[in-house]
């Protein structure tokens, strides 16, 4: 019997790859399931964007080996992009490296900085993939609490009183998966001046500024954000392009140079068509977040209706693709969701998948159908 590595040993199966199966397997049983549980957009992306993927496929390039830093092409149109929409200047030449999905980003960045016995501050709750990266790399990740009454902003004042002197990286996510709360007005310049204090590296995962929002925003907008700071950002949630898997990086060109190092040995690029539907992606006008946005308020105010009939309580300020719902008192999340399941074959997330502090809290996903969350509604009312 061959042993696995030991950091096999520190991390489990993520948890919709494991969970979809048994809801898959309902499915296969005649179950009539509705998923709430997963972000994953049930709408077509641009018509541009899939007429140049299917033009891509005749031109004599698309077949290749593409560059490890993408189409020149495809950074100038980013670059554009966070012009345009975040107020940030960045060079197409070197502080932008394209990826496979921003959540690839996540192990590049933590492979290109981090060493065993580093120490890693995490969101909890959070999104998973920070925690078992940082574990499979072998740095200790050190949880920062985050929690309604702060409205899931990080208390950097108290986090400043502990012992900081092993941590190299910190993961931020605003506007914040898996609550939908918005970064306050100072909090990315708070962010860069601890970052710069303590001697952090701040990464910012930023797929989600667009939903549901029409105020997106950057940490690399605050001055000397780049010295310390990377953002990842994804066209996942706002093009409605997340099984194309493609992302991106942003910041100094040290940090870019230093990431690219680790990724170039880990793939050979970018599929040209891909590339070149992101491409177009990236020139949409402000006509298709509203008209995306219109959809998503249709599905948001159903999806409210339901937490209402489940006894559940939510916050109408916050954004993205998702609804964070506390439950009645006394519930266990994890016990909830598979209730519901069992008794009215609808799939919600547990809040304690991104951690401790998500106990007695439900995530429902927007990506259903107005249709479909109706018949949800019905199911429990």
């Amino acid at each position: 019997m061959i042993e696995v590595a030991n950091r096999l040993h520190t991390v489990e199966e993520y948890y919709f790859s494991k969970k979809l199966r048994e809801v898959n397997m309902l499915i296969a049983n005649g179950k009539p399931i509705i998923n709430l549980g997963i972000g994953s957009p049930d709408m077509q992306p641009p018509q541009k964007v899939i007429d140049a993927i299917t033009d891509s496929f005749l031109s004599p390039n698309a077949h290749k080996y593409q560059s490890y830093q993408g189409l020149p092409e495809l950074r100038d149109a980013i670059a554009k992009f966070y012009k345009e929409h975040f107020h940030v200047s960045l060079s197409p030449q070197n502080e932008i490296l394209p990826l496979m999905g921003s959540k690839e980003g996540i192990m590049h960045i933590s492979m290109a900085y981090l060493n065993e016995g580093d120490e890693v501050l995490i969101p909890n709750p959070g999104y998973p993939t920070y925690q078992s990266v940082t574990r499979l790399v072998g740095a200790t990740p050190v949880f920062y609490e985050l929690d309604a009454e702060n409205n899931w902003l990080p208390d950097l004042k108290t986090l400043a009183k502990q012992d900081l002197s092993k941590v190299k990286l910190m993961w931020v996510n605003y506007p914040h998966m898996p609550t939908g709360a918005q970064p306050s007005k100072y909090l990315f310049e708070e962010l860069v001046a601890f970052a710069k204090k303590h001697d952090i590296l701040i990464v910012n995962d930023n797929p989600y500024s667009f939903v549901l929002s029409d105020n997106p925003k950057s940490i690399l907008s605050v001055k000397g954000a780049k010295e310390v700071c990377l953002e990842l950002n994804s066209l996942s949630k706002t093009f409605n392009m997340a099984g194309w898997r493609v992302g991106m990086v942003v910041g100094s060109s040290e940090h870019i140079s230093n990431i690219l190092k680790v990724k170039s040995n880990m793939d050979s690029g970018m599929f040209y068509g891909i590339q070149k539907g992101a491409i177009e992606a990236l020139k949409c006008t402000s006509i298709w977040f509203s008209t995306l946005n219109s959809v998503y308020q249709q599905r948001r105010d159903l999806v409210w209706q339901l937490a209402d009939v489940l006894r559940c309580t939510y916050d109408k300020n916050a954004t993205g693709l998702f609804v964070w719902a506390k439950l009645p008192a006394h519930l266990k999340s994890e016990e909830f969701i598979d209730e519901v399941l069992k008794k009215n074959h609808i799939f919600i997330t547990p809040g304690t998948i991104f951690g401790s502090k998500g106990e007695g809290y439900i995530r429902f996903s927007l990506c259903a159908t107005t249709e479909i969350l109706e018949e949800a509604i019905t199911r429990v009312i």
